[in-house]
């Protein structure tokens, strides 16, 4: 082979598309039982392709980002998914979708040009050891036979009955030579890196829920169990999320916040989860386009129109759902101006950050092979652990430590970084 892929996502579809339409006999290596299978849970299942304003702001490695992107990065990848076939349609704050606002139509298309341009998409295989001398020599641990399973009622029956035939299938070493190799194995690159040696920093999921709190001034142990978030569980509101540290705002995040038992979660807490530190303060505020005169003049003139506030959650309806409606009563009663308590609670309901949750449903993971060991003019390996050079190896995607906001930007880098590593490998030495 000309090229070899190591995995078989959104960076590893791109890389092998390129590979192939630059004349590269080009294979893709994939451990499930399909290639492509994680976009389809990207988005909600509607898969943000990218953005239509690829700000570098949005990413972890700011300046890197820059040189990668360069002026054009939105239309390259514009051209890319016209290329397989793919309408894109822009929706609020410039989050790209296919028009079909389908994730399947990401991977069917990907798919298809596999197919047109003959990409061997080797699946259910395993990499156990590489080796290089005039090019790499590639040991996989495969399944000694195709797969045999039933096909199942829908599409979720069929990957679940495949790769339970996969797991008990028996496998066999078999020998792949390729003169490039391209890592993209997503967010779990330790095994990957060992093997070949390479640095490899220690991958933390990022793009997590918070797990959080609730602590505002002045409450006491006994309210621990009125403020629980338990309480709030399910509970979805528009707001501004302030990131405090050290009493000092650091990081700001507007949009729908869902409560959990354990924190916050939705897309404006998954930014924030990038950036905080366990014992942070994050400050809710539920009516950021108010000040908290203005708010506590929209109560004053809530108590002439509606009687006074009594303590009790019904007064504040049709202005804060009723379970949060009871939290802000439990709050402000007992204080000497129950009304301005009411309006300083809803202008900042103070959460104190824990760490992060459900990690298995990480959106993307922070680690991987260092920018310091990528030359990133050609996403090509430089180094090895030893600090001896390595030919003819590339990296792309989230196997390369780069992570960035929800909104497109990940899979903007997962594309980008796969045209250009893949572009290079094709080349050989001539790139």
């Amino acid at each position: 082979m000309d090229v070899v892929v190591i995995g078989g996502g959104a960076s590893g579809l791109a890389a092998a598309v390129t590979a192939s339409r630059a004349g590269a006999r080009c294979c893709v290596l994939e451990q499930d039982v399909e290639c492509g299978l994680r976009l389809l849970a990207t988005g909600n299942g509607r898969c943000n392709i990218s953005n239509a304003q690829l700000d570098p702001r949005h990413f972890r490695h700011e300046d890197a980002v820059r040189h990668v992107f360069g002026d054009h990065a939105e239309r390259d990848i514009a051209s890319f998914f016209e290329g397989l076939g793919l309408m894109l349609a822009e929706e609020d704050e410039g989050r790209l979708y296919p028009v079909t606002r389908r994730a399947e139509s990401v991977r069917d298309v990907f798919l298809n040009a596999c197919d047109r341009l003959q990409v061997d998409l080797m699946c259910g295989v395993e990499l156990v050891r590489a080796s290089y001398a005039d090019c790499w020599e590639l040991t996989l641990n495969a399944p000694s036979a195709p797969l045999s399973f039933k096909p199942g009622r829908d599409a979720k029956a069929h990957i679940r009955n495949a790769r339970k035939a996969l797991a008990a299938a028996p496998r066999t070493e078999r020998t792949l030579r390729a003169r490039r190799v391209v890592v993209a194995t997503g967010g779990q690159s330790d095994a990957i890196c060992e093997i070949f040696g390479i640095p490899h920093l220690q991958e933390q999921p990022v793009l997590c829920p918070v797990s959080c709190r609730l602590a505002p001034e002045g409450a006491r142990e006994a309210d621990a169990a009125s403020l629980a978030l338990e309480h709030l569980d399910g509970l979805r509101v528009e707001g501004m999320l302030s990131l405090m540290r050290n009493g000092a705002a650091i990081a700001f995040e507007h949009g729908e916040v869902l409560f959990r038992t354990y924190g916050i979660s939705g897309i404006a807490a998954l930014n924030l989860s990038r950036r905080l530190q366990p014992g942070d303060v994050i400050d809710l505020d539920l009516f950021p386009h108010l000040s908290e005169a203005q708010l506590l003049d929209l109560l004053r003139r809530r108590e002439r129109d509606l009687g006074s506030f009594a303590g009790s959650a019904p007064w504040l309806d049709g202005l804060v759902a009723r379970p949060l409606a009871a939290l802000v009563c439990h709050l402000a009663n007992g204080s000497n101006d129950p009304v301005a308590r009411c309006a300083a609670v809803l202008h900042r309901l103070p959460l104190r950050v824990l760490g992060t949750a459900e990690h298995r449903q990480a959106h993307v993971h922070r680690g991987g092979i260092p920018l310091s060991a990528i030359d990133l003019d050609r996403f090509a390996v430089t180094r090895r652990r030893d600090g001896s050079p390595v030919r003819d190896l590339h990296a792309c995607g989230e196997a390369v430590d780069m992570d960035a906001d929800c909104g497109g930007y990940n899979l903007a880098w997962a594309w980008i970084s796969g045209m250009r590593a893949a572009a290079c490998a094709a080349k050989g030495a001539s790139c």
